[in-house]
């Protein structure tokens, strides 16, 4: 995943330094030398994370990021302060400031990808959240982001250690929290299913049982999937705090823990969950019937298109590509003419069951018209949307159709075509008409088929349902 990245440091060495990392692993690297240049870039090029330097002469790191988190424009972009500060007051200024996170100079490889690459997916989620919403014509000036609720949270804390466990929730009912303490990781995961809390803090260690396996299997479960983890470190161990952020954590603690670094980790964490909550409520409340398919509850063409079109827009100031796939029931005039008009509506609603759940939460599928629909999957290249397709069509032709209505399973696939796109210029329907040429060369090509609008040659699979 791609990213790209603000640096701010005043030190021109210290930027290039940053820079060529940054750049070898291919990420987009825009520079600054002081706070001002910073804010400025930050209102104009929209950064998906930025790397900001603390001691500046003019305006110093921490004033810098309160003045980015006071600006609905730039408010949900993530920052992690680089300093050299080291003292436990130093982090808890950041983090109150608004800061995600610090990276102490000199800067340890392991925690800075580790680190860029999960703000890196907690932004575009938020993005495409926030593209959704405005879609809907909701967003406006009032940013939910800026919102303030500081009001008690519900936090579950899973922790073997007595003493531990007692410091923690202690420090954190003071604040007025209601607090779950969980040592069994079994008893902790049904808690995270029947209850909704906001926040889950987890020990890296849980007297024998792998803390890191814990978070992974909260990142599985439908219920937590979205609620921040916050792991406690028994040290600084950068190898198992970077395989923690890819696992889905999202911020840590060291042990000792100190109280106020604790609160404040906290306190982010809870008001991002809410902002989530917000910004997913409000596009439910503005989903009308206006925008959705009776049948089967997906967005319907005409929101698909006002999205598609949003999506496109912004690659020029993203650069980032764009993929759609367009796919059918194949023969679906025949299950309709032998089985009826009830049995084809049943085969489309669990097609579109299907592909939602092999689909990431930051795709969008909807039904185009008739037995057709279509996907569109924000960054990414047009090979990586052609592997999507692929899975779509395979989990549907070894998927079991049977309709209430029928004694026996129907044979269902579907064909698919694929285009992608990097250019800021091209609209909904051309994409979409490229997309729907190459479906139409699957379909002359045998059905069950993924063809490629961008390539010469289509991906082909079996076709023993196919008729």
């Amino acid at each position: 995943m791609t990213a790209r990245i603000l640096v701010v440091d005043d030190i021109p060495a210290n930027v290039k330094l940053l820079e060529a990392k940054l750049s070898a692993e291919y990420y987009d690297v825009l520079t600054a030398d002081s706070g001002p240049k910073a804010l400025e870039i930050a209102a104009e090029q929209a950064p998906d994370i930025i790397l900001l330097d603390v001691m500046m002469p003019e305006m110093d790191g921490f004033e810098v990021c309160e003045r980015l988190k006071a600006d609905p424009a730039t408010a949900h972009i993530p920052v992690v302060m680089v300093t050299a500060l080291s003292e436990t007051q130093d982090r808890v200024r950041g983090l109150e400031a608004g800061a995600d996170d610090f990276l102490s100079k000199p800067v340890n490889d392991t925690a800075l990808f580790a680190r860029v690459r999960s703000l890196a997916r907690l932004k575009m989620m938020l993005d495409e959240l926030r593209v959704r919403q405005a879609t809907h014509g909701q967003l406006g000036t009032g940013d939910v982001y800026t919102e303030e609720d500081d009001s008690p949270a519900s936090i579950l804390v899973v922790e073997t250690s007595t003493m531990t466990a007692e410091r923690t929730c202690g420090h954190l009912r003071e604040e007025g929290h209601n607090v779950t303490h969980v040592a069994d990781p079994a008893k902790a995961l049904k808690a995270g299913r029947e209850t909704g809390f906001d926040l889950i803090i987890v020990g890296i260690d849980l007297d024998g049982e792998d803390g890191l396996r814990l978070c992974s299997q909260f990142r599985t479960q439908e219920e937590t999937r979205h609620v921040p983890l916050l792991l406690v470190l028994d040290d600084m161990d950068m190898q198992r705090l970077a395989k923690g952020l890819d696992l889905g954590v999202t911020d840590y603690v060291v042990k000792p823990i100190d109280r106020g670094e604790l609160l404040a980790r906290t306190r982010t964490q809870i008001r991002r969950r809410r902002y989530h909550e917000r910004l997913r409520s409000r596009i439910q409340r503005s989903v009308s019937m206006a925008f959705t398919d009776s049948l089967t509850g997906l967005y319907n063409r005409r929101y698909l298109t006002t999205h598609l079109d949003r999506k496109l827009m912004d690659i020029a100031t993203s650069g980032k590509p764009v993929s759609v796939a367009i796919f059918d029931v194949d023969n679906f005039k025949d299950v309709n003419d032998t089985h009826g008009h009830n049995v084809g509506d049943e085969v489309l609603k669990t097609l579109a069951s299907i592909v939602s759940d092999n689909l990431r939460s930051v795709d969008l599928v909807a039904r185009y018209g008739g037995e057709e629909f279509v996907v569109v999957m924000p960054e990414t290249r047009g090979d990586q949307a052609q592997e999507v397709a692929e899975r779509l069509r395979r989990c549907v032709a070894e998927h079991t159709f049977h309709p209430p209505q029928m004694d026996e399973p129907l044979p269902v696939t579907i064909s698919i075509g694929v285009a992608a796109t990097t250019d800021p210029d091209e609209m909904a329907e051309d994409v979409l008409g490229r997309a729907d040429e190459a479906l139409y060369a699957a379909k002359e090509s045998g059905r069950n088929r993924v063809c490629s609008a961008d390539a010469t040659s289509s991906e082909t699979a079996d076709t023993d349902a196919a008729g």
